[in-house]
C-alpha cells in the first residue's frame, strides 16, 4: 500500500507538473498545420498559407487546448498579407480519441497598409465597389481581429466577427470630396457594420461621430449614425457641397457654424443614395448673404450684405423635404434685430413663418406715410407658402407697434411678383404727420369694400404725381371696389369729407370710376372714368386746385384756382386738356428767367412779390409712351399772357418755344385798332406789339433759355387772345 500510495502521489505530481507546464509554457508542434491550412483555404483554394510550428497551451478548467501560431503569411497572386497570429481551440476529448478537428479560428493581423489590403481582397472578389475603393484610398493602416467558427462540414458559420481599427486613412472621391485623418474602431458581424469613435476631416472640416451602424439587406445597405461638426469656417466649395443642396435659393458668402447631427440613409448598388434623413441641431455663429432685395422704402439703412449671428436652429431633412426652425440676431441695417423663422419644403410647396423684432433700426412704409417711432419696438410677423405654380401666398401679415397695427389676410403674388389676390387689410395707426389712419379693405364675394373713418393720402398722391418710373404694375387684380371714407387728408391743410364712389378694374387698369368728395368750404372734387371700345375717357374737376398743383416742384407759390381735366386714351395714346381758372403764382423759375432776359423787370418784380394772377390756363397735349407732345399752352392774366408749344421726352429732353407779351401792351394795341383785319396785320409795315419770343431746351436739369424781342405778334397769338377776351 505504501508503494502504491507513493506511485499514485508521484503520478499525481507528474500530472500536476505536466499540466502546469502545458498550461504555462505549452509545447510546439506542426501536427495541426494541415488542418489550419485546409480551413483557411475554404476562403479560396488558391490561397497559400505560410505556417510555422503551432504552440499548444492547455486550459485545464475548460478541458481545451489553445493552439496558436505566430508570424503567418497569406499569399495569393504575388500579393501577401502578414498575420500577427492565428489561434484555435481543441477539445481534450477529441484529441485523446484522435478524432480532433478545428472548430474555430481567430486571426489577428499586423498593421496593414490599406491600399495593399484592398488590392489583396480584389484577388478574391473583383467587384466595382472594391475597384473604386482602391482608387479612392490614398493611404491608411488597419489592424484587425477575425473570429470564425466552422460547422461539422468544415464550412464557416454565419456567426463570424471581425473587429479592429483604422488609423490615418485618406480618401479622394471624384476630386470634390477629400477625406483625411480618418480614425475609427470597427466591428463587423453578419450583415452588420459598427463604427465607433470616428474622427475625420472632410475637405479640411473636422467631424466627430460616436457611432455609425451599417446593416446589409438584399445587397442594399442601411446606414444610421451621429455626426458632430466642430466650429468651422466653410469656404465657397464646401458651402456648395454641403449647404447648397438643402438651400438651393440662397447665395451664401460666408458661413461659420457647428452642429450635432443624427442621420439615416440607404446605399443601393452602384453607390446610389436613397431615403436620406437628417436631424440637426446647429449653431450658426455667422452667416452672410448678399442683399438682393431693394427695400429701402421699408428699411432706409439697409446694407449690401445680410448677416445672421448666434442662430440656434433645428433642421430636419427627409426625401428632399426639409424643415428649419431657428432664431437669433439679424444685421440688416445699422444694428442687430431679433428674428425667428420657420421654413419647410414638402411636396414642392414651400411654407414659411417669420417674426422680426425691430428695436433701434428705422422702419417705414412710404405709401402709407408710416414711420416707426425710435423709442418703440416694431414686431413684424408674416406667415405663408409658395405653391407648385410658383405663387407666393401671404396668409397673414401683422405689424404691431404700441397701439399702431397693420393687418393683412391672404395676400397672393403671381410669378411676376404682382398682387393677384387680397382678402382683407386693416389699418389703424398714426402716421408721420400725426394724422389718424383707420380704414379697412374687405373682399365680399367678387367685390371689395374700402371703408373707414380717416386716411392720409398725402404721400400716396405725391407718389402718383411724381416723376418716378411707374412702368411696373404691382397689382394684378380685376374686380369692383366700393369706397366710403369719412375723411381723406390731401395734405396738412386740405381734406375731403364723405369721399365715396365706385371703381371697376379690368386687365389691371381702371375701367370705370365715379368718385366724389367735399372740401371744408363746400367745394367739390369729382373724378369719372368711362371705357368703351378701347377708348378711356377721364374727367377730373377740383374746386381747390392748390393741394394738387403745389406738388410740382417747378411751381412755387400757387394759390387759389380750380382745375378741370379731360383725357381720352385709346391704344396707349392719349389726348388731354388741362384748364386752371383764377389762380396766382408767386414763383416760377423759368418764367422769372424769361422776364429777366426780356428786361421786363416790372413784371418779374410782380411775380416775385405778390405774384402774377392768371384768369385762365389751358394746356392741350398728347401722350404716347415716354413722349408728351404739347400742342398748345396758353395762359392769360391781367399782367401777362403766354403762348407756347413743344415736347417733353421723359427724363431725357425738354423742348419748348413760345411768345410772352405784357398785358398792357396787348390792351393798348387792341384799343388802337378799329377792325379785326388791322389787328391781324397792323397799321403799317414794321409797326406792331412789343413782346418776346423764347425757347427752352435741354435735359431736365440743364435747361437753356433764349429770348428775342418781337414787334409783331403772330395771328395765332392774337386770335387766341381775342377768343379769351371775348369769352370773358
Amino acid at each position: 500500500m505504501k508503494i502504491f500510495l507513493k506511485l499514485f502521489l508521484a503520478l499525481i505530481l507528474l500530472i500536476f507538473i505536466a499540466t502546469s507546464y502545458l498550461s504555462i509554457f505549452g509545447i510546439e508542434t506542426d501536427k495541426f498545420n494541415g488542418q489550419i491550412t485546409e480551413k483557411i483555404k475554404n476562403f479560396d483554394k488558391n490561397l497559400d498559407v505560410e505556417l510555422k510550428e503551432i504552440k499548444l497551451i492547455l486550459d485545464p478548467f475548460k478541458f481545451k487546448i489553445q493552439a496558436k501560431t505566430i508570424g503567418t503569411n497569406l499569399k495569393k497572386q504575388n500579393k501577401k498579407i502578414e498575420i500577427e497570429n492565428i489561434k484555435t481551440q481543441l477539445s481534450l476529448r477529441s484529441l485523446i480519441e484522435d478524432k480532433f478537428s478545428i472548430e474555430n479560428l481567430e486571426i489577428s493581423s499586423k498593421s496593414l497598409d490599406l491600399k495593399n489590403l484592398i488590392s489583396f481582397l480584389r484577388s478574391f472578389q473583383n467587384t466595382p465597389e472594391l475597384f473604386i475603393l482602391e482608387k479612392a484610398v490614398k493611404k491608411g493602416y488597419l489592424i484587425s481581429n477575425i473570429k470564425l467558427e466552422f460547422d461539422s462540414n468544415g464550412k464557416i458559420k454565419n456567426n463570424y466577427e471581425i473587429n479592429g481599427l483604422i488609423k490615418d486613412a485618406e480618401l479622394n472621391i471624384l476630386k470634390k470630396y477629400n477625406l483625411q485623418k480618418i480614425d475609427f474602431i470597427f466591428n463587423h458581424k453578419k450583415n452588420d457594420f459598427l463604427f465607433k469613435n470616428l474622427n475625420f476631416e472632410f475637405n479640411n472640416i473636422e467631424f466627430i461621430s460616436d457611432k455609425v451602424l451599417i446593416k446589409e439587406k438584399n445587397d442594399n445597405f442601411f446606414v444610421a449614425g451621429t455626426l458632430a461638426l466642430k466650429k468651422s469656417d466653410l469656404d465657397k466649395r464646401n458651402i456648395n457641397l454641403l449647404i447648397k443642396p438643402f438651400l438651393p435659393n440662397f447665395e451664401i458668402e460666408k458661413l461659420l457654424l457647428s452642429s450635432d447631427n443624427n442621420f439615416t440613409f440607404e446605399v443601393q448598388k452602384g453607390f446610389k443614395f436613397k431615403n436620406f434623413k437628417i436631424n440637426s441641431d446647429m449653431l450658426i455663429h455667422k452667416l452672410s448673404l448678399p442683399n438682393n432685395f431693394e427695400l429701402k422704402r421699408f428699411f432706409p439703412k439697409q446694407k449690401k450684405m445680410i448677416s445672421f449671428s448666434n442662430q440656434k436652429l433645428k433642421l430636419q431633412f427627409e426625401n428632399n423635404n426639409f424643415t428649419i426652425r431657428g432664431n437669433g440676431n439679424l444685421l440688416y441695417q445699422n444694428e442687430n434685430d431679433d428674428i425667428e423663422y420657420f421654413f419647410s419644403n414638402k411636396n414642392k410647396t414651400e411654407n414659411f413663418e417669420i417674426t422680426l423684432k425691430i428695436k433701434n433700426n428705422p422702419f417705414k412704409v412710404d405709401y402709407l406715410n408710416y414711420k416707426k417711432n425710435k423709442e418703440n419696438e416694431v414686431i413684424l410677423n408674416f406667415k405663408g407658402f409658395k405653391n407648385k405654380k410658383n405663387k407666393l401666398i401671404i396668409e397673414t401679415f401683422n405689424l404691431n407697434e404700441d397701439k399702431n397695427y397693420i393687418k393683412i389676410k391672404n395676400l397672393v403674388f403671381n410669378e411676376q411678383f404682382q398682387i393677384s389676390k387680397l382678402d382683407e387689410v386693416n389699418l389703424d395707426y398714426f402716421d408721420q404727420d400725426k394724422q389718424k389712419n383707420s380704414i379697412r379693405l374687405k373682399k365680399d364675394k367678387k367685390k371689395y369694400y374700402l371703408t373707414g373713418s380717416s386716411f392720409n393720402a398725402d404721400n400716396l398722391i405725391e407718389d402718383l404725381l411724381s416723376d418716378k418710373d411707374k412702368d411696373y404694375k404691382i397689382i394684378d387684380i380685376n374686380g369692383n371696389l366700393a369706397i366710403d371714407i369719412k375723411k381723406i387728408f390731401l395734405d396738412s391743410e386740405y381734406y375731403l369729407s364723405n369721399f365715396k364712389g365706385d371703381i371697376s378694374i379690368k386687365n389691371n387698369e381702371i375701367h370705370k370710376a365715379d368718385l366724389i368728395g367735399s372740401f371744408s368750404n363746400n367745394k367739390k372734387l369729382k373724378l369719372t372714368i368711362n371705357s368703351d371700345n378701347n377708348n378711356k375717357i377721364t374727367t377730373l374737376f377740383v374746386d381747390e386746385a392748390k393741394p394738387f398743383i403745389k406738388r410740382y416742384k417747378f411751381i412755387k407759390g400757387f394759390d387759389e384756382g380750380s382745375l378741370d381735366f379731360y383725357s381720352s386714351k385709346k391704344l396707349k395714346k392719349s389726348i388731354s386738356q388741362i384748364k386752371i381758372y383764377d389762380f396766382r403764382l408767386k414763383e416760377l423759375p423759368i418764367l422769372t428767367k424769361i422776364l429777366t432776359l426780356a428786361s421786363l423787370q416790372g413784371v418779374a418784380d410782380i411775380l416775385s412779390g405778390e405774384g402774377i394772377r392768371f384768369t385762365e390756363f389751358e394746356m392741350n397735349f398728347k401722350n404716347e409712351g415716354d413722349l408728351m407732345t404739347i400742342e398748345e399752352i396758353y395762359a392769360i392774366g391781367p399782367a401777362i399772357s403766354i403762348l407756347m408749344e413743344g415736347y417733353i421726352e421723359k427724363n431725357k429732353l425738354i423742348s419748348l418755344k413760345g411768345t410772352l407779351v405784357p398785358a398792357t401792351t396787348i390792351n393798348n394795341f387792341i384799343g388802337s385798332l378799329p377792325v379785326l383785319g388791322e389787328i391781324l396785320v397792323g397799321n403799317k409795315t414794321g409797326e406792331g406789339v412789343f413782346g418776346v419770343s423764347f425757347k427752352i431746351k435741354g435735359p431736365p436739369k440743364k435747361l437753356k433759355t433764349s429770348v428775342n424781342p418781337v414787334k409783331t405778334l403772330t395771328p395765332r397769338f392774337i386770335t387766341r387772345t381775342l377768343e379769351k377776351i371775348k369769352k370773358n
